[in-house]
């Protein structure tokens, strides 16, 4: 697809993305919040917490770099979380995260997902969570969340 003059696509991970996978997800983290021990758990090992339970990654490459990821971890009963969810900083604005996010639902339905739930936080994610709604996400009741960052639960059904 063409965003701004520069050509994305969407692509499956594969083991060799992982320091991509990572350091993609560090930098938003870091650059609004604090790097929690559940961030370095998944991102340390995502064949652990988010492939080995039939959950998927995708990646955004422009120009032959790694520039977005967004993953989906299968929760049980259909229904999966979208998380880690990153945009290179120097790749923002050029529509990458909204390509993410049509994908990484496309993939939710594929799988067999009645619902995506997500999590993330009101005060330092607003173009996110505007993305989110764009996307077709609806706020639900934040009942638990692996994140203490998080402050806001959304839902997608299907």
């Amino acid at each position: 697809m063409e965003t701004e003059n520069k050509s994305v696509q969407i692509i499956d991970y594969n083991p060799s993305h992982h320091e991509a996978f990572r350091k993609i997800n560090i930098d938003w983290i870091k650059d609004k919040f604090v790097v929690e021990d559940v961030d370095e758990e998944v991102l340390g090992n995502p064949d652990k917490y988010i492939l080995s339970g039939g959950g998927r990654i995708l990646m955004a490459e422009c120009e032959g770099k790694l520039v977005g990821t967004c993953a989906l971890i299968n929760e049980g009963d259909n229904v999966y979380e979208l998380t880690k969810m990153g945009v290179d900083k120097t790749c923002r604005g050029l529509k990458i995260g909204q390509l993410l996010g049509e994908a990484t639902l496309q993939k939710a339905k594929e799988l067999g997902a009645v619902k995506v739930i997500l999590f993330s936080n009101t005060k330092g994610s607003e173009n996110a969570i505007s993305l989110y709604r764009k996307l077709g996400f609806k706020e639900i009741p934040l009942d638990h969340a692996a994140y203490a960052r998080a402050d806001i639960k959304m839902e997608i059904v299907f």
